[in-house]
């Protein structure tokens, strides 16, 4: 059956017909017959794709059943609730190419973190952030309880204790949406995050153990019964930037494969990164898809996928077209 597509998809269709443009057509119809045959679908977020609020998009995409499992960097995890939260406090900075040092201290001394051209306000949003997700901490460790970092925000959302500060239309926040359907996550290298550096200094003091977290490892392993759980109609990988939120997650088919010697594991069945990340000095964010075959992650007729552009422009456009906007 022939899907009705909306005027930004038919937009696209018209206009976008050649180079990084035609190549974000492909990938998003390729994303697509991916679902049709029954596939499963994991998206990474890396970068601030949260800050920049993809949650306006990628929440229907969650809500819509478009994707099964995110792999996203602490930062992503944590920023878009500290919009949900926060967002009238963020200040813009529109001429931030143009800030000396002093202006960017005179930020700090403020409380404003920036991110490119965006600010976030240090105590509406991490320090609300800390007070409630230290209780949640506490609470699990007191009963017994370990859960991964991602498990502790779906408890934070889900219990209601943040929505006097809702600053945001709820449906625009991709967090909410996931804790609500309890989707499956990985958060690797979370210690980086603001969360994580907080979690790690009540440690320092002895208020919490290491242990209440869940580990990076057990993320792997994880990643590795859910994956060999969901693959039987094959399970593409759609790439948001580069670094952790992709590396990690698509290193579980050679792990499967060549360390576990379990040889009828599937490889990723589609692959695309939005990435204008560039292959010299042996960038891996930049790699074009073919090296992936190399390391056993990616099958010489893996549809593949590359559009070197700005993520927080092709990203929306291809959701709009999956979502049939």
């Amino acid at each position: 059956m022939t899907k009705t597509k909306g005027a930004i998809s038919a937009f696209i269709e018209n206009h976008f017909l050649h180079f990084n443009a035609a190549a974000l057509v492909d990938a998003a119809k390729g994303y697509e017959a991916q679902l049709d045959n029954g596939s499963k679908m994991l998206v990474s977020l890396a970068g601030a794709m949260s800050t920049a609020e993809l949650g306006k998009s990628f929440a229907e995409m969650i809500r819509s059943d478009k994707l099964h499992i995110i792999s996203c960097t602490g930062a992503n995890l944590e920023e878009d609730i500290m919009n949900l939260v926060a967002h009238s406090h963020y200040k813009r900075v529109p001429n931030y190419r143009d800030l000396t040092p002093e202006d960017e201290w005179n930020l700090l001394e403020k409380g404003l973190n920036r991110v490119t051209d965006t600010c976030i306000p240090e105590e509406e949003a991490f320090r609300r952030l800390q007070r409630h997700i230290f209780k949640i901490w506490k609470d699990a460790e007191k009963a017994g309880g370990r859960y991964f970092p991602h498990e502790y925000m779906y408890k934070l959302l889900l219990s209601g204790v943040l929505e006097e500060y809702y600053e945001i239309d709820l449906k625009d926040s991709w967090m909410y949406a996931a804790a609500e359907k309890n989707l499956p996550m990985v958060v690797p290298g979370w210690e980086d995050s603001t969360m994580g550096n907080i979690f790690a200094s009540y440690v320092m003091k002895g208020e919490l153990k290491a242990s209440t977290m869940r580990s990076g490892i057990e993320y792997m392993t994880y990643l590795a019964d859910w994956y060999t759980k969901n693959s039987k109609n094959g399970i593409g990988f759609f790439q948001i930037g580069g670094g952790i939120a992709g590396d990690f997650p698509i290193c579980v088919v050679p792990m499967l494969t060549q360390d576990l010697e379990i040889a009828d594991t599937p490889f990723w069945s589609y692959f695309c990164q939005i990435s204008d990340s560039t292959t010299s000095f042996g960038s891996y964010s930049g790699a074009v898809p073919n090296e992936k075959i190399t390391w056993g992650k990616l099958d010489i007729g893996t549809p593949k996928f590359i559009i070197e552009s700005d993520a927080t422009i092709v990203a929306p456009l291809i959701f709009a077209y999956l979502l049939n906007m």
